[in-house]
């Protein structure tokens, strides 16, 4: 009898284990009534938009990317919205907070407008901090506290780094992917090295003779493994993500602002652009946040045989000194490119951002 009963108790602990650890059920189902669901709110009404917003979100919530994107999205009228609510680094401590959206269609639809607002008192927004990397955000009778990403603690293995490289932050990715940010002060280039200390929620594959290049079935990420150091280096993502700017265009929009020490980030940039002396705060960005210089160094490819000159030019150099700019896209501009403002004059931040 004893047996029976704890062989009765081994099964319902093994049942409760699984359903705890049994991944998530997405049907077409539940897609489908969403889409069709019959609601009620003015989008047009950017305020009431980010009550909506406030009002379905928890007492408290965790932002994973480390730019301090909350991303969301909706359905309504048969349209699926996408947006963000930013903390930014930059102004969060003045009391402010970007709020953005805009209509989630396709790649090819250029003329949805993003809505954005940098929001504070007078929109009837209180911000506050909390303690570190903490904020709670109250409109209305609402307040929702939103825990930033900290990974003050984060770096990279012994060994990881090259003898002319810095390692500027962590950074968190809104594809759940986490990298290291490093400049390499000779050559005066960027590259993103995959945190492997961490769970990789993806898994890789080498396209045919490509036997050091390894592609994230999840996410598109391409890395080579690199021949001089046990690391892995960011080079390509797909270009139909980029365009459509979904979770998976690469982390050149996650930059590791929490955790940058002092002007680090800034000095990296200069050393690449020395016009932009006196145009850039330490973040990269203009000062009227109208642009923000993305750090792109890895390529947009539309197929995997687009990877396959990187391969080539890094066994060529194995052995030469400028080796590591084969992972570098433009090497030139050390990896960074200064992207076009967008129609709300914030090119780069939060309204580019509204991730599908």
């Amino acid at each position: 009898m004893q047996v029976l009963v704890a062989a009765a108790i081994l099964s319902v602990a093994s049942a409760s284990a699984f359903a705890q650890n049994a991944p998530a059920l997405q049907t077409n189902q539940a897609y489908v009534e969403e889409a069709t669901g019959k609601t009620a709110l003015d989008v047009s009404d950017m305020m009431a938009v980010f009550g909506y917003v406030m009002s379905k979100l928890p007492e408290r919530v965790k932002v994973y990317p480390t730019e301090n994107y909350y991303y969301f999205g909706f359905y309504h009228d048969g349209i699926r919205y996408a947006g963000n609510i930013r903390l930014d680094a930059s102004t969060r401590d003045e009391g402010k907070v970007d709020f953005a959206y805009f209509e989630d269609t396709s790649v090819w639809y250029e003329e949805a407008e993003v809505k954005h607002l940098l929001l504070d008192a007078s929109h009837g927004v209180k911000v506050e901090k909390v303690e570190d990397l903490v904020y709670r955000i109250t409109y209305r009778d609402r307040s929702v506290v939103f825990a930033l990403n900290d990974l003050r603690g984060v770096k990279p293995p012994e060994g990881t780094l090259g003898a002319d490289e810095i390692y500027l932050g962590p950074i968190f990715d809104e594809s759940a992917i986490q990298f290291y940010l490093v400049f390499n002060k000779k050559l005066k280039i960027f590259h993103y090295l995959l945190n492997e200390r961490e769970a990789v929620p993806d898994q890789f594959f080498s396209p045919k003779k490509l036997d050091r290049i390894l592609v994230g079935k999840r996410t598109g990420f391409a890395f080579y493994q690199d021949r001089r150091l046990d690391r892995k280096i960011l080079v390509g993502a797909f270009e139909g993500n980029m365009r459509a700017n979904n979770y998976f265009d690469g982390p050149f929009d996650q930059l590791p602002d929490n955790f940058l020490a002092g002007d680090v980030l800034r000095q990296a940039i200069l050393q690449v652009r020395p016009q932009l002396e006196g145009q850039i705060d330490r973040f990269g960005s203009a000062p009227d946040g109208s642009i923000r210089f993305n750090i792109g160094p890895y390529l947009p490819y539309r197929e995997l045989a687009d990877l396959k000159p990187i391969e080539a030019c890094a066994a060529r150099k194995q052995k030469q000194p400028d080796y590591y700019r084969c992972f570098v896209s433009d090497d030139e501009s050390g990896g960074m490119v200064a992207p076009k403002p967008n129609k709300s004059g914030r090119g780069g931040k939060a309204t580019a951002k509204a991730k599908r």
